[in-house]
């Protein structure tokens, strides 16, 4: 059938066309350079640079470094002012969490300062316990509408 093939020779089904290749580390690129190939480099742009947050920055530190980054918790005086307004409100810990529709250990996590700050979820106690959890003056009455001071 195929006439002048042996069992030494290369077959070759499919040749895929070269690329040039991306370099990313700098061993590569001085590689390259010395063997007197072309360097082709890649820049990486974040697009709408300036609606990158805080949560975006520290997720691209974390992915750029090897450490263990530990993720921020909720402040103390937070949890401080979570639980005050709740006792002041005469609220269990699982009647705060009906009320704004979470469980009752996530509460308790905000109150012990042990969760991750998610802003829906501090909005909602805000709106449940009538304090401010997030900027200037936590644990001071939130007021809303015309009679703001």
């Amino acid at each position: 059938m195929s006439g002048n093939i042996g069992w030494d020779d290369e077959i070759v089904l499919r040749k895929r066309p070269e690329y040039a290749k991306v370099t990313r580390t700098t061993a590569e690129i001085n590689e390259a350079r010395r063997s007197g190939g072309v360097v082709a480099t890649e820049r990486r742009t974040v697009s709408n640079a300036g609606h990158v947050g805080e949560d975006s920055r520290r997720v691209a530190k974390v992915a750029e470094t090897e450490d263990i980054i530990a993720p921020k918790s909720v402040p103390l005086n937070v949890g401080i002012a979570i639980a005050k307004a709740r006792n002041e409100l005469g609220l269990s810990q699982k009647e705060l969490g009906v009320k704004v529709n979470e469980k009752q250990t996530v509460i308790n996590d905000y109150e012990a300062s042990r969760a991750i700050p998610n802003q829906q979820i501090l909005g909602k106690l805000e709106r449940a316990l009538g304090v401010k959890l997030r900027g200037k003056d936590i644990g001071s009455s939130l007021t809303f509408g015309k009679n703001r001071t």
